[in-house]
């Protein structure tokens, strides 16, 4: 079990460090891919931490997973589509200052009509 731990410890250095050089190199933006790898990788580290029971690295783990989460829902919260709104077209043949016009003559009785 320990060598499973040990292997997780590694595979979040690779992923963290991968991560970083990848945005630093301009292979990848610093957008949900990246922050899904720092995501992973702090879980790793969290995990390897504990057992060997370095508790400043899981402290720090621990923030760089809660970044990394609040920027992944953040990103998230701006995919999704807006509400709809009741939107208000105007007719093309209408202007601004000619509908109200419009509006008013044809409220207005016919003349000759009564």
């Amino acid at each position: 079990m320990e060598l499973l731990f040990e292997i997780t410890g590694w595979a979040g250095a690779v992923a963290m460090l991968g991560g970083y050089m990848a945005v630093s190199m301009g292979w990848l933006q610093a957008g949900s891919t990246f922050q899904t790898v720092n995501l992973f990788g702090s879980c790793a580290f969290i995990v390897n931490g504990t057992l060997h029971g370095a508790w400043p690295s899981v402290v720090t783990n621990v923030a760089w997973f809660l970044i990394s989460a609040v920027a992944l829902l953040r990103m998230r919260a701006k995919q999704r589509p807006a509400p709809a709104v009741a939107q208000t077209q105007e007719s093309p043949s209408l202007g601004p200052d000619t509908a109200a016009q419009v509006i008013v003559s044809a409220a207005r009785p016919a003349a000759g009509c009564a």
